[in-house]
């Protein structure tokens, strides 16, 4: 089978997004700390966006996760909380977030943790580095196997 055959567009991914298990070994590393590994992650595949990964919050370094007060509403997931990130002395503002009690079909966010790829020094999926997704507004991570166009730049958001 070709590269080409097996990326996947994200045209191809429904809205409402759908979730589903993740093989590959998720990592993420800030300032020389692993603040992840996992072989427990699903991914929301959402129209024009690339897949958000989810991963367990048992899975964190202790320490790593600070929850601080707001949330967003999700049309599809419901509410959403958020966490700081900290490592060592520094703090991330906002860098994560959770669906605490999500809406009906999305359960098995549950106890799990998104975070923005751009926030942090490394994320990788299986033995590749991510790429974020520009503009930060759904935390898309970007593989090799995953093609757009994007939704999240500038300009793209009237699509």
């Amino acid at each position: 089978m070709s590269a080409k055959n097996e990326q996947e567009s994200v045209w191809d991914y429904p809205r409402p997004p759908r979730v589903e298990p993740v093989s590959e070994h998720i990592t993420v590393t800030h300032r020389g700390k692993e603040l992840v590994s996992t072989n427990q992650s699903v991914r929301v595949l959402e129209t024009s966006h690339p897949p958000t990964y989810y991963i367990p919050i048992a899975d964190f370094a202790t320490g790593v996760l600070v929850p601080v007060e707001g949330q967003t509403y999700c049309e599809f997931k419901g509410a959403a909380s958020y966490f700081d990130l900290v490592v060592g002395n520094k703090r991330i503002p906002r860098a994560a977030w959770t669906f605490e009690n999500p809406t009906k079909g999305f359960e098995s966010l549950s106890g799990r943790v998104a975070l923005y790829a751009s926030r942090v020094d490394r994320c990788t999926v299986g033995e590749e580095v991510v790429q974020a997704q520009e503009g930060d507004f759904y935390g898309g991570w970007i593989t090799s196997k995953i093609v757009g166009p994007f939704k999240g730049a500038p300009g793209t958001w009237g699509w």
